[in-house]
C-alpha cells in the first residue's frame, strides 16, 4: 500500500492498488490453511480474515473511483 502513496499517476495509483489485491487474496488462502492444517485455532483466525476481507473491499472501491474519476 505504500507503493500506491508514491504513485506517479492515476494510472500508476490503480495498477499499484490492483497489485496488491492479489496479495491480499493470497494472505487471505494462507490464513484459511493454517486453520484447515490445525496450526492456529479459528477463533484467533477469524478478526484476521474478517480484516483481509474489508481491506480487499477498501482496495476494490478505491480503485473503481479513481477509474470512475477518470
Amino acid at each position: 500500500m505504500s507503493e500506491a502513496c508514491r504513485a506517479k499517476s492515476n494510472l500508476d495509483f490503480i495498477s499499484k492498488l490492483e497489485g496488491a489485491q492479489p496479495e491480499l487474496d493470497e494472505s487471505e488462502l494462507w490464513l484459511e490453511l493454517l486453520g484447515d492444517a490445525g496450526v492456529v485455532k479459528p477463533a484467533l483466525l477469524t478478526p484476521l480474515l474478517q480484516e483481509t476481507n474489508e481491506l480487499i473491499a477498501i482496495l476494490v472501491t478505491m480503485t473503481k473511483n479513481v477509474k470512475r474519476r477518470r
